[in-house]
């Protein structure tokens, strides 16, 4: 198995970083209910994007397990609720995914 890291990059609208935060709490509730490993959050300082940018990256120990638990998250009419809060606050995101390099070593 290959160890995948998933990098979630957000936007956020000005202002909404408090209602951001009361949201985050009930998707981490969902996630570690389902499975899912623990994230770290970052709050953008300086580079290619604004400091109105939140980072998420978790760790997983397989993108089979990955895939299984963010699919159970998709059809949780909780998680879907959340989803469609958090419209209102983010502006936008794009997701990147890593493997270690080399993948597999010999």
């Amino acid at each position: 198995m290959v160890k995948v890291i998933l990098r979630l990059i957000q936007k956020i609208y000005p202002g909404k970083w408090n209602d951001l935060d009361e949201i985050d709490k009930k998707f981490d509730e969902i996630e570690t209910n389902l499975g899912f490993p623990p994230k770290k959050r970052f709050r953008y300082l300086m580079g290619a994007y604004s400091n109105d940018t939140l980072i998420i990256e978790r760790e997983w120990d397989s993108m089979a397990k990955m895939e299984k638990l963010m699919t159970k998250s998709y059809l949780d009419p909780d998680y879907q609720k959340l989803e469609k809060k958090i419209e209102s606050i983010v502006e936008w995101q794009k997701v990147e995914m890593y493997i270690p390099h080399p993948p597999f070593p010999e």
